[in-house]
C-alpha cells in the first residue's frame, strides 16, 4: 500500500458508544491528520479497500474517536476493528530535514559504525521521548533496540537503504 503513494497512519483497535465511533491508535505524531473533511483509505483484515470522509477525529487518552462519513452505528464500526487506515502521502505535512516517516525506516539495514551488520528495522515503537527502531538480525534472530537519537543515528541512507548507527556502551 505505502509504494501506491499511501501511507499507513493508524490501525483501528476498537470502537466506542453506538453511533459508529471507532477507536484508532495513530502513527503520526500530528492529530490534524484525522481532521473532519479530509479522506482516508481503510483496508480491512479481509483486505477490503474503501474511501471514507472523516466526519471527526478527536484525541481520547492516547487514541483518536474518529467518525466516518457512511459508518452510522456500533454494528458497521465492528467490522473496521483491526483495519489499517491510510492516507495519501501528498496529503500529509511536509517533513523537515532530519525527519522521515516510519515506513521510510523499517526495513533499513543497520551497521554499526566499524561497518559490522546489525540487521534490518523490523518495528518501531514511540516511547515518549524518542522513537526506538527494533533491529533484528536475520541469522541468530537476535533483536537490538535503538534509540532514534542523533547522538546514536549516525547515518541514513534511503537510497541505499542502509542506516549507520554508533550503539552506547551497553546495547
Amino acid at each position: 500500500m505505502e509504494e501506491a503513494g499511501f501511507l499507513r497512519i493508524g490501525k483501528v483497535v476498537g470502537v466506542h458508544g453506538i453511533r459508529g465511533s471507532l477507536k484508532v491508535y495513530s502513527y503520526t505524531e500530528s492529530p490534524s491528520i484525522f481532521n473532519s473533511g479530509n479522506q482516508i483509505l481503510v483496508e480491512d483484515a479481509a483486505g477490503c479497500k474503501q474511501f471514507f470522509k472523516i466526519a471527526r477525529g478527536n484525541p481520547h487518552k492516547r487514541l483518536i474517536l474518529l467518525s466516518l462519513a457512511g459508518i452510522e452505528n456500533r454494528h458497521a464500526a465492528e467490522k473496521l476493528i483491526n483495519a489499517d487506515i491510510f492516507a495519501q502521502k501528498s496529503t500529509l505535512p511536509g517533513l523537515e530535514k532530519g525527519e522521515y516517516y516510519w515506513s521510510d525506516i523499517i526495513g533499513l539495514n543497520v551497521f554499526l559504525k566499524n561497518k559490522n551488520y546489525l540487521g534490518r528495522v523490523e518495528s518501531i515503537f514511540p516511547t515518549g521521548s524518542n522513537d526506538v527502531y527494533v533491529v533484528k538480525h536475520p541469522d541468530s534472530g537476535k533483536e537490538t533496540l535503538i534509540p532514534a537519537l542523533e547522538s546514536v543515528i549516525e547515518k541514513i541512507d534511503l537510497e541505499h537503504q542502509m542506516m549507520r548507527v554508533n550503539l552506547p556502551e551497553g546495547l
